[in-house]
């Protein structure tokens, strides 16, 4: 994938992540659907199990796009363990923690695959025209925390000047107060919003989000 970003005509770039940077290993989802059934001992056929935990995936990222809040993790499993027939008032909050750092040592298995091209060499041209990046992304499954730990195993994080993860700021793009929290963060304040890009593949929560905030924006098409 190649962009047309202007590097020189922005101040700050702000950068989505999902579909934008990075896409899912190819077998990530189907063995997170298997540790899930295993993990919580789940009388259902693999299929069965793989569309509802896709099914509650869309759903709650959508919603959070809608409303502008965070579905946290935990209720995204409870909703899905409840759809699948289990007594979730079984369910003790430890088992979620517990599960949650299995689902992590797969995702760190199974890596997400960078889909942007010379993603590195782009970085490195930004910062070295003294200018700054940063992440923000809507999350559901995986945590701004593990997003965190990739992107230092990729050798990116010493590019990025601060993330902005949706679960920690408990909402979620297109919500102004998501583009607000970049904006906050920026160390240099006296850039003028306008000067911000954000880039991202969806065109209401990153593009018309970032556009009605102020932010300049550029939709990527994979």
């Amino acid at each position: 994938m190649k962009t047309e970003i202007n590097i020189q005509d922005h101040a700050h770039f702000s950068f989505d992540l999902w579909l934008t940077l990075i896409k899912s290993h190819p077998e990530f989802k189907t063995k997170r659907a298997a540790l899930f059934a295993e993990f919580f001992n789940i009388n259902q056929p693999a299929v069965k199990v793989n569309e509802t935990v896709k099914y509650y995936d869309d759903m709650c990222n959508t919603i959070n796009e809608v409303i502008g809040n965070n579905i946290d993790t935990f209720e995204i499993y409870m909703l899905i363990l409840g759809s699948l027939q289990v007594d979730i008032r079984g369910i003790k909050q430890q088992q979620l923690h517990d599960f949650y750092q299995e689902s992590e040592r797969l995702f760190m298995e199974y890596r997400p695959v960078i889909i942007f091209d010379n993603l590195h060499a782009l970085f490195e041209e930004i910062r070295n025209q003294d200018k700054t990046i940063s992440i923000l992304s809507n999350t559901g499954f995986i945590k701004g925390r593990t997003m965190r730990k990739f992107l230092i195993e990729e050798n990116l994080d010493a590019y990025i000047d601060f993330h902005v993860y949706s679960d920690e700021i408990n909402c979620s793009k297109p919500n102004p107060l998501a583009f607000r929290e970049v904006k906050n963060n920026i160390k240099n304040k006296n850039i003028d919003i306008s000067q911000v890009l954000h880039i991202g593949d969806n065109p209401v929560a990153d593009y018309k989000g970032a556009r009605d905030f102020g932010f300049s924006a550029h939709l990527l098409k994979i």
